[in-house]
Parts: structure tokens; C-alpha cells; sequence
């Protein structure tokens, strides 16, 4: 597996004792599990949506983006999700990277300082060229959209 250098730095060193750098879990993950950089627990209600600090900030290499994507778990047993999945961290961007959560889950869920709260995937980038043509070439498939091949 290729292995990218990416430069990382805490915002407020002070503040983030105790807080652990992005991990990934497992030799062959794709992502990298962050932490909640909070001070005091937070309960984020069913239903609702809020956006959690990880202390950190990214000098991303160009060519690439980090894709802020839910942690499974979460999701599966709380349903804890990140609202706009897959967030995007552009290369450009220094400022702190925040995690928007939303609970969709019928009960109460507590974040807790330190708990892992998403994941990060450092993803390749490629920007479009636009060409605006008259017409487009056609396809077996054409215009047929959702449920065009059945149930």
C-alpha cells in the first residue's frame, strides 16, 4: 500500500492533552479513526446536528482531499452519522477540521472527549475540465434513472 506524508499539527497544543493523533485501526484501513477535542460531554439529542471539534488542522498535499466519512459503528448501533458524508478538506484549507455529527437514532447519545467520532481518507483529486457540447453520446442505459433495473 502507498504510504503519503501528511503534515499535521495540534491548534492549541495546550488544549488537546490526553487527545490522541488520527489512527488507523487496522494494517490495510482507509481511514483513520479522529477524536472528539471537546471539553466537557456533550448529548447530542435525537434528531439533532452538531458540529465537534478535533483540534487538528492539515497541510494536505495537492492532488488530494481528506474525506471526513462516519465510523460504522456509530452509525449502526446509535445511529450517529456525519451529516454530510462524505465531508470533503480541501488542499487548500489550514483552518481546524470539525466534524458535523447528526443523531438519527431514537435515543440520547453522549460524546465524550477523546471518543472517536469519524474517520479520515486521505483520497486522490482530479478536477474537471468542462466542454459544453450540443449533445452527448448515447448509451444503452440512456436516461433511465432510479429503480431503471428493478427492485
Amino acid at each position: 500500500m502507498e504510504k503519503l506524508t501528511l503534515k499535521i499539527c495540534w491548534l492549541e497544543p495546550d488544549k488537546c492533552q490526553g487527545l490522541s493523533l488520527p489512527k488507523y485501526q487496522s494494517d490495510l484501513a482507509s481511514g483513520m479513526d479522529v477524536e472528539a477535542a471537546i471539553e466537557a460531554p456533550y448529548c447530542l439529542e435525537p434528531g439533532t446536528i452538531h458540529l465537534f471539534a478535533t483540534g487538528l488542522q492539515f497541510a494536505i498535499p495537492s492532488g488530494f482531499e481528506i474525506q471526513v466519512r462516519p465510523r460504522s459503528g456509530l452509525a449502526v448501533k446509535h445511529g450517529v452519522t456525519v451529516i454530510n458524508s462524505p465531508g470533503t478538506i480541501d488542499a487548500d484549507y489550514r483552518g481546524e477540521v470539525r466534524v458535523a455529527l447528526i443523531n438519527l437514532g431514537r435515543a440520547a447519545f453522549t460524546v465524550n472527549r477523546g471518543d472517536r467520532i469519524a474517520q479520515l481518507v486521505l483520497a486522490p483529486v482530479v478536477q474537471a475540465q468542462l466542454e459544453l457540447v450540443s449533445e452527448l453520446d448515447e448509451t444503452t442505459r440512456g436516461v433511465n434513472g432510479f429503480g431503471h433495473t428493478g427492485l
